[in-house]
């Protein structure tokens, strides 16, 4: 998996005014906590969080801090405006290496469906899949093959099966899928 080095400034002032004013400088106030790690309260620039939150992967985040001190982290949460969509607040989790972490990575489509062929509509539910495995076999995205999808038939994130990575996605949550059309319908009558 890919890491990402962000640069962020701690900060002693918590309140809604002083958040109010970190934001009116263009900063974005975090929270870092996790296992073995004691709660941390600082603040990175909005533009260089937009290269971890607008994007569809999904990144390891090595913190560094004006203060020295380094984290290796995942986004946990994060908090937008519902007008003017940017980034309010980001909560982020510290990680260990030798602990499994869970996290969401992508889902990458190949293959032609079978189903599509035969007239069928393809449909896909899911974007991102949540995955748990040890920082070293995290993958970047999570891919998926469709050609043996026929007529009525869906994949869930039951049917996906990683080497050494746990699926923790509900395992009845729909990825994908091909429904029958109009079309189809006719096109079975006829023959």
């Amino acid at each position: 998996m890919q890491h990402f080095e962000l640069k962020g400034q701690t900060r002693k002032a918590a309140g809604k005014a002083a958040l109010k004013a970190f934001r009116a400088q263009g900063l974005v106030p975090c929270n870092l906590y996790g296992s073995g790690v004691e709660n941390v309260l600082f603040t990175v620039d909005a533009k260089a969080l937009k290269a971890v939150t607008d994007t569809p992967k999904a990144h390891i985040i090595d913190l560094v801090l004006d203060d020295g001190k380094k984290f290796t982290a995942v986004l946990h949460e994060l908090q937008w405006h519902p007008v003017t969509d940017t980034c309010l607040h980001v909560d982020f989790l510290a990680v260990d290496e030798k602990k499994p972490i869970n996290i969401e990575v992508p889902i990458v489509i190949t293959g032609h469906a079978i189903g599509v062929q035969q007239g069928g509509k393809f449909y896909q539910n899911a974007r991102k899949i949540r995955i748990c495995a040890p920082m070293a076999k995290l993958p970047d995205d999570v891919t998926v093959d469709i050609s043996k999808l026929g007529l009525d038939k869906r994949i869930k994130a039951g049917d996906v099966k990683l080497e050494g990575i746990t699926v923790t996605t509900d395992k009845d949550a729909i990825i994908c899928g091909v429904k029958t059309t109009r079309n189809t319908v006719v096109t079975t009558e006829e023959a």
